[in-house]
């Protein structure tokens, strides 16, 4: 699955953005985490000059955006609903530019399994895993995968429902946990060593983010509510490693399908070679999150990088257009 390429388009007035929805909160397990990112972007929008307004699908059906008189979206919405191609579906349906990946992109990067299953066929370096519908299926795939192992939810974000098992103890409650978000869990091998994450804006890689925390692993705490969490960017040796991690996550960006703006999340092995562990297409902008660190390194201040995650939504209406036309002959 390849996207056409991505070239950023410059848009020099607050204007041609016309009236902005930033679409928030929601009812998944992400919704706090998604209310802070909203809340941020909407800040940072509006003290640009754009015309942006809140959009809380909890609290404003959808039902009703249709009529609401809104020119594009600005999808702050994480986790199911948001993140997973249902909101791109309703806003393509109603015609509606959006930032960010489209419908088929965002199922697919929300689904981990899937996910995986595209990075092998690509021949892009991924933890091994294993995939469990129930407790008593995990025993034997934990044995092939062997201890320590992650256990996850296949479509949660934010590390929602993970945990590391260390024993054969531990992995019953690990499955359940992970099972009570969806039909599947993903069991991975743990990969000892460090933790790192890219940023894509615009078809580019931002400089790369190195995680050090005190917990047993960068989880929900450790992201938004530790301050003993930290962060180095750039987050590898050199220049040589650096590329490489660009490389990968542009590789694995684009094996999804995805356009405009994400964040792909990698380990390293004892060896040094980067494993991609998941594609977000939808990642947080609170005063914690890792994408505005990149943007910053990079000179692009929080106000900019939201003005040009915005200019995505014209992109992605382009490039619709342009593959439209190739279908169709014209």
């Amino acid at each position: 699955m390849s996207a056409l390429p991505e070239e950023r388009i410059e848009i020099p007035t607050a204007g041609e953005f016309g009236r902005v929805a930033v679409v928030l909160g929601g009812c998944s397990s992400e919704r706090e985490v998604s209310l802070d990112t909203g809340t941020a972007v909407l800040a940072a929008l509006r003290s640009r000059g754009i015309d942006a307004h809140p959009w809380d699908p909890a609290q404003k059906p959808m039902a009703e955006f249709a009529t609401a008189g809104f020119d594009r979206v600005w999808i702050a919405l994480h986790g199911s609903g948001g993140e997973d191609g249902a909101l791109q579906g309703l806003l393509q349906w109603l015609g509606i530019p959006y930032t960010g990946s489209g419908v088929a992109a965002s199922a697919i990067a929300m689904d981990k399994v899937r996910s995986k299953q595209l990075f092998r066929a690509a021949d892009i370096p991924t933890p091994d895993y294993a995939v469990v519908g129930s407790p008593g299926e995990a025993p034997a795939a934990a044995e092939r995968l062997g201890f320590p192992l992650i256990a996850k939810p296949a479509e949660q974000g934010s590390s929602v429902g993970m945990t590391k098992v260390s024993g054969r103890a531990d992995l019953d409650d690990a499955v359940k946990l992970a099972l009570r978000y969806g039909d599947a869990a993903l069991l991975e091998t743990c990969v000892a060593g460090d933790e790192l994450t890219v940023a894509v804006l615009q078809g580019r890689a931002l400089p790369s983010i190195r995680i050090e925390t005190p917990r047993a692993f960068y989880d929900y705490r450790a992201k938004y509510e530790s301050d003993r969490t930290e962060y180095v960017c750039p987050g590898t040796a050199g220049s040589d490693a650096e590329a490489a991690y660009a490389g990968i996550a542009l590789a694995a960006f684009d094996e999804l399908g995805c356009s405009g703006w994400g964040r792909v999340d990698f380990m390293a092995g004892e060896d040094g070679r980067p494993l991609v562990l998941e594609v977000n297409t939808v990642p947080g902008m609170t005063s914690h999150s890792l994408v505005p660190m990149a943007a910053k390194r990079d000179g692009i201040d929080f106000e900019e990088l939201c003005w040009r995650i915005l200019g995505t939504s014209f992109e992605a209406r382009d490039i619709e257009d342009t593959a439209e036309v190739a279908v169709n002959g014209a």
